[in-house]
């Protein structure tokens, strides 16, 4: 009687504990906006036990600071959905360089299909010359280097990316700088797919998740993702999910695992064309000097950001299961990626959220 009576206990404790953890029936699932529809469950800031009295000290700091659309998600779902400035739900605004994550996305759906190699040269698929560097240094650039900012290519002459635009600097993988030569990645793609880049990211990315928008040709050969605001949003929440869209794993997650954790020893802050934040120290654009600390050290440490000029911003944060979509014109003077807004801002949005 005993023994049955010690099974009961052990087997009931069990279920308790398994009732807890963070997989229990009990938690709420991921929630996924349909594709095709214009229709999204939304939550609101109360039933979150989120501080109501500080939303209306957020929007007026966005609204101040030239935003044009926000949008919090909490598990999928819509808790705070805002535009400001004459902006609408059906606007399109552009991404500017928080489309390179959307490259690397694509970067390794084409691997996960066997079209490339993120660690072959980029010479394999574009052929010699696509650089004006040295034929020995060119051929050090690989697939990841362009993921990872460590091309060793010249990131001061613009974001012209013609042969005679990428001069070598540095061997590749031994010097971290912000270039648009990642944009590269987009020809590795098509040249291994057979495909036009718009194609194969219309059909394996944008579609699936149910995303809007297009690339339009900045300066003559630079690609700028533009959308409304929710698309941005859909793109967020796939990252949340680890690449997966409701049972689609369309991303690996082991690549997503990958893109948003340290990708090289030089800028710990830096996955593949990821920002992450909670690192011991971060480089910034256009310069070669060390900082030291978090990139925004208002914000959660296991926040992973896609940053673009002029503020447009994803944030991504998995411990809270919160995605976070900031569009607009520059909050203050003009910058490349991160900025004072961003401290600012986090300020802010901590005074809701905790």
């Amino acid at each position: 009687m005993k023994k049955i009576s010690l099974l009961f206990i052990l087997v009931t404790s069990l279920w308790s504990c398994n009732s807890d953890d963070g997989n229990s029936s009990n938690e709420e699932a991921m929630y996924f906006p349909p594709i095709g529809s214009s229709t999204w469950e939304t939550k609101t800031v109360a039933s979150l036990g989120w501080n109501e009295t500080q939303v209306q000290p957020l929007l007026d700091y966005l609204e101040l600071k030239h935003t044009k659309g926000f949008i919090i998600l909490h598990n999928g779902k819509i808790v705070m959905e805002n535009y400001f400035n004459g902006h609408s739900a059906t606007d399109p605004w552009y991404w500017a360089s928080a489309g390179k994550t959307l490259t690397a996305t694509v970067t390794g759906i084409a691997q996960q299909e066997g079209y490339l190699n993120i660690n072959d040269k980029v010479s394999d698929y574009l052929g010699t010359g696509w650089t004006s560097a040295p034929l020995a240094k060119e051929n050090l650039i690989t697939n990841k280097h362009l993921l990872t900012m460590t091309s060793g290519l010249n990131d001061a002459l613009g974001d012209d990316v013609s042969p005679a635009n990428l001069q070598y600097v540095a061997n590749a993988g031994t010097r971290w700088a912000y270039h648009n030569v990642y944009v590269k990645l987009q020809d590795v793609v098509a040249a291994s797919t057979g495909q036009t880049w718009n194609n194969y990211f219309n059909t394996k990315l944008k579609n699936k998740i149910g995303m809007t928008g297009l690339w339009a040709t900045v300066d003559g050969n630079l690609s700028v993702y533009n959308s409304n605001t929710r698309s941005m949003a859909r793109f967020g929440l796939l990252a949340l999910n680890k690449g997966k869209w409701e049972n689609n794993q369309i991303v690996p997650e082991s690549y997503m695992q990958n893109a948003t954790t340290t990708s090289q020893n030089i800028n710990l802050s830096y996955g593949y064309l990821w920002w992450l934040n909670g690192k011991s120290s971060y480089h910034l654009p256009q310069t070669q000097f060390q900082f030291s600390g978090s990139i925004i050290p208002t914000a959660p440490s296991d926040m992973y950001c896609a940053l673009g000029k002029d503020d447009q911003k994803i944030y991504v944060i998995p411990s809270r299961k919160i995605v976070i979509i900031r569009m607009g014109d520059a909050a203050d003077g003009s910058n490349m990626a991160l900025s004072d807004f961003d401290e600012v801002l986090w300020e802010k949005i901590s005074a809701v959220i905790n």
